[in-house]
């Protein structure tokens, strides 16, 4: 009896060192695993067409991880040096206008390049921000990624009464890959300093994981107004 307790704590000790081994071991591991996995995925995707006299296999008799990546990426960015001249352009919109007459594949087509367009955009704001609105209802805060201002009809629709309206992008937890779109005052919005990033492990970990924050001199110590004490 005299020596459980120590054997309970040497127990507690190798459970904590498994513990500390696999959170180290276990995020480079699913790193690994998913970079070789995408790379197999484009090489058996892209190796097949690859002429013979390109193909490394052809001349060292062993296959060579990744060169089909290496291929598509090459292939892509000739694509789009070709596509910035007068002879490029035009066979893209020669293209285009194809894809345009095809019901279907029109909608599919030009929905895929808007979503590439806002996503790739090098001057896009989209998705670089993240802020605070009261949602469900007063007094409780949902973290959203602000998307940008509002366009087209939904501004002239929703700018009309003269503030200015932010769509808002509200991801559920832990996956935030789907969720609501939303158009809100800016004025009803709380800007944060985190970045997408840090507020997608916020999302993901349930709130676990909270990037540290060291307030600026001069910043306001508070953002929500005081309680209302009822008495």
């Amino acid at each position: 009896m005299s020596d459980s307790p120590e054997r309970i704590s040497l127990a507690g000790r190798l459970r904590n060192n498994f513990l500390t081994g696999l959170i180290i071991c276990a995020p480079l591991a699913i790193t690994i695993w998913l970079t070789f996995a995408f790379i197999d995925w484009a090489d058996s995707w892209v190796t097949p067409y690859i002429p013979q006299r390109y193909d490394p296999q052809y001349y060292f008799n062993i296959t060579i991880p990744g060169t089909g990546l290496v291929m598509a990426v090459v292939l892509i960015t000739i694509i789009g040096f070709l596509g910035k001249n007068l002879i490029g352009r035009s066979i893209v919109n020669f293209g285009e206008s194809i894809l345009h007459r095809m019901p279907l594949v029109r909608t599919i087509y030009r929905s895929v390049k808007q979503i590439l367009e806002t996503v790739l955009k090098e001057q896009s704001t989209s998705f670089k921000k993240c802020g605070l609105i009261e949602f469900p209802s007063p007094g409780m805060w949902a973290l959203v990624f602000i998307s940008g201002d509002a366009q087209g009809e939904i501004a002239a629709k929703l700018n009309a009464d003269g503030e200015e309206m932010v769509g808002v992008f509200l991801p559920p937890t832990p996956v935030p890959t789907a969720g609501f779109l939303m158009f809100v005052p800016r004025s009803k919005v709380i800007m944060l300093d985190m970045t997408p990033e840090e507020g997608a492990k916020l999302l993901i970990s349930g709130g676990l994981i909270a990037p540290d924050y060291r307030p600026s001199a001069g910043a306001p110590t508070a953002v929500l107004p005081p309680p209302v004490v009822q008495g």
